[in-house]
């Protein structure tokens, strides 16, 4: 027998001593789920040897890379040095079923190891780098100064199939420094939206990022950063603002990240809505939030201390981002008009389909966009959709309830009015303008036999008067002199509005509809769901969003729990028409004591959970679980006194419903949330669910993150230096007011 070479041997044991410290790398194939043992770094001029991988391994630790898997071989290459202190984590199950790389993709499940200490969060944790790269910019002008920031471009295709949405947003980080920078963006999603896919893109190389618990993706993006290895991370600070982080861009350099995220279209009156938010609106935090969003100049260098910070850019500046926005819509039915909240670029494909494109000219993206698109016959009727995992054999279904038409005859029941004003700084100028010319035109709806009140909020509440007043002619003259008078200023002390409008004794003879007035430039939004649920009673709220850009979370969920509606007053949209429309609706009887009859479908695990009231012209949604074979659920209630009661047909589509699952997971989560807003969990029972829910159907939490790592190469030096996207401020807002300059900032702190 030959004798070994013993530099071979002593070359071969060095490399087996490092991979067993740094993390054992074994390559697998999609799906397989087995590795195919060891690879370690090949020694120049030594043979890659393969060795069986020891009992535990992977339990113990040890790095797991999935190399791009193209034409059904894998690609033959020496394993990449891993990130000394990286070690591998098993999958989850469902995520590495439902996740394999697509040809051309690479995905490198690394997980860091825990730290010592449970729930110990560093101040280096939350805000890496060694300082912030200042951007220069030349002297003020006649035009807006360009500063220098890293995301040069935002890429969206969206596709609509009925009332579901698909859509891909591409951010593109470009470093325009002669040095290394991290990038760190904060940026808003719609609350409803399912975030379970992120890659990132360098060159031509596409690595899939993985979904972990949020304290896990950390370390690993914080230990991939230090070593030098470019990575990103995608955390959530609330259900619609996320937070994006892209480590060592080299100068020059360009990385690419894409999320997909799949939701439902608002529907009311035959108009489907789709609506892209883009900027985060300043938020307001009372004293002693626990998680405040801040709204911050863009020279603010300092970390925040506790929550996050949005940076704005001055009125006299821009950044060189724009975006670029494709909707192609796929009704089922005729498509018979579309309009839009930008200038945008029609092409009719077929008569229930259509490919629009935002206009070259309409790109700054300081609004949200808002596409809306009617259907054939100024109405739809109910349908239910559902879809059937091959893997699990469980059933979904997503299903659309819309009161029969012929409600629209009823008679108008007596209702009690209050009517909850933002008089905050966020809402001076135009929005509150529009907010008061909306409450004027309702002063006016009001007849005999009703009662309202007016309240104001800022800093503090006032009321009209103690108790909600008769709507008489002198009484309607005196509210609307209230009104006129009302300036915006102060902060957003929500919830002495709220208290304000809740805690005064209901009339019973009297259907009392609470609607609120407000941009929802919040940061206690959690406070003020749980305040809502304790003190709801009878009474509804109706969420009336004013201004482009507003919270539509809070929104939605203020009329969720309170078992009303949301509407939105843009600043370019007239505050009596939009009024006089949903005033009209709201005062119409409901189809109320909802019940659904189910027949051959065995349901569980329905969103929402307590079935509320069906305004006409507006649709509700359910979504759930079910068993057996599909039916024609039947929908009884009470309109008028009279029992009502209509079938739901079912469209027989599966293949275009495969994101049901994770838009009913979503709404699981976004259950769970609400119920911790009060009770605030204090077992932490409802924070184990939403982390359960997430990691098994692969999506964006409190408490997960997707991060992306890759381990091919490490860029020279150290990390460099973070630099914080800023953004403008929403159309319509004012710096002045909502962004707390240098100074205060300190003084703050």
């Amino acid at each position: 027998m030959k004798k070994p070479n013993i530099v071979n041997l002593w070359m071969a044991l060095a490399a087996v001593c490092l991979a067993l410290i740094a993390g054992a790398c074994s390559v697998q194939e999609p799906g397989s789920g087995k590795g195919r043992g060891l690879s370690i770094p090949t020694p120049p001029g030594e043979v890659l040897k393969r060795l069986p991988r020891a009992p535990g391994a992977m339990e113990r630790g040890g790095v797991r890379a999935r190399r791009a898997w193209e034409g059904g071989m894998l690609r033959s290459q020496s394993a990449p040095v891993v990130p000394a202190g990286i070690h591998a984590s098993a999958a989850r199950p469902r995520a590495a079923a439902r996740r394999s790389p697509a040809p051309g993709e690479e995905l490198w499940i690394i997980v860091a190891r825990r730290p010592a200490v449970s729930g110990a969060r560093s101040e280096e944790a939350d805000h890496p780098g060694s300082g912030s790269l200042m951007a220069s910019r030349p002297s003020d002008g006649e035009d807006k100064a360009k500063v220098p920031l890293p995301l040069k471009h935002t890429e969206v295709q969206a596709a609509v199939t009925g009332y579901v949405g698909t859509v891909d947003v591409t951010q593109q980080f470009q470093n325009p420094f002669d040095e290394k920078i991290e990038a760190v963006y904060m940026f808003p999603l719609p609350e409803r939206a399912a975030v379970s896919e992120f890659v990132m893109t360098i060159g031509k190389r596409r690595i899939r990022g993985i979904l972990r618990e949020k304290e896990e993706a950390e370390a690993i993006y914080r230990e991939a950063r230090a070593q030098g290895y470019q990575a990103s991370l995608l955390t959530q600070h609330r259900p619609n603002i996320f937070e994006q982080k892209v480590a060592n861009i080299e100068p020059g350099k360009r990385i690419d990240v894409n999320i997909r995220y799949f939701h439902s279209l608002a529907y009311r009156d035959g108009w489907y809505t789709f609506v892209l938010p883009t900027v985060v609106g300043p938020r307001y935090n009372p004293p002693g939030s626990k998680n405040p969003v801040r709204a911050l100049p863009r020279s603010h260098v300092q970390p925040v201390s506790t929550g996050a910070g949005v940076r704005y850019l001055r009125p006299d500046e821009r950044s060189g981002h724009d975006i670029a926005i494709t909707v192609k819509l796929d009704a089922g039915v005729a498509i018979e008009a579309i309009e839009s909240s930008h200038r945008i670029d029609e092409n009719r494909t077929g008569p229930g389909s259509a490919t629009v494109k935002l206009a070259d000219q309409a790109t700054i993206p300081n609004r949200d966009f808002v596409l809306k698109f009617k259907v054939a016959g100024g109405r739809v009727k109910s349908n239910l959709l559902t879809y059937t995992d091959r893997k699990t054999g469980q059933g979904y279904f997503t299903m659309m309830l819309y009161p029969p038409g012929d409600l629209d005859s009823a008679p108008r029941h007596p209702m009690e009015m209050v009517f909850v004003l933002d008089c905050s700084g966020s809402m001076n100028g135009q929005p509150i303008a529009q907010a008061k010319a909306a409450v004027l035109e309702a002063l006016d709806l009001l007849q005999p036999g009703d009662t309202f009140q007016v309240i104001r909020f800022s800093n503090n509440a006032s009321r009209f008067g103690p108790d909600p007043v008769p709507a008489t002619p002198e009484n309607i003259a005196r509210a609307k002199h209230y009104v006129r008078r009302l300036q915006g200023g102060g902060g957003t002390r929500m919830i002495e509005g709220l208290r304000a409008a809740l805690h005064f004794p209901h009339d019973p003879r009297r259907l009392r509809f609470v609607t609120f007035l407000t941009d929802g430039y919040i940061g206690n939004e959690v406070e003020i769901l749980g305040a809502i649920h304790r003190s709801i009673g009878a009474s509804r709220i109706f969420s009336f969003g004013v201004g482009d850009s507003v919270n539509h979370y809070l929104l939605n969920r203020m009329a969720k729990v309170g078992r009303g509606a949301a509407a939105y007053l843009a600043l370019d949209d007239s505050g009596a028409e939009v009024m006089r429309y949903f005033f009209n609706r709201i005062s119409r009887p409901v189809l109320s004591d909802v019940e659904i009859d189910w027949g051959t479908m065995k349901v569980t695990d329905t969103y929402p959970k307590r079935m509320p009231d069906l305004f006409v012209g507006r649709a509700v949604v359910v979504t759930g679980k079910y068993a057996g074979e599909p039916g024609q659920p039947v929908v009884q209630g009470r309109a008028g006194g009279q029992r009502v009661e209509y079938a739901v047909p079912r469209r027989d589509d599966e293949k275009a419903h495969a994101s049901i699952p994770n838009i009913w997971a979503r709404l699981r989560i976004a259950d769970l949330e609400d119920r911790q807003a009060w009770t605030h969990d204090p077992h932490h029972e409802l924070a184990a669910a939403i982390k359960k829910t997430a990691l098994e159907y692969n999506l964006m939490s409190d408490y997960t993150a997707f991060v992306a790592v890759d381990a091919s190469r490490r860029t020279e030096g150290k990390h460099g230096t973070t630099v914080h996207q800023a953004v403008p401020v929403p159309r319509g807002v004012r710096y002045e007011t909502t962004v707390k300059e240098e100074r205060t900032v300190r003084e703050e702190r």
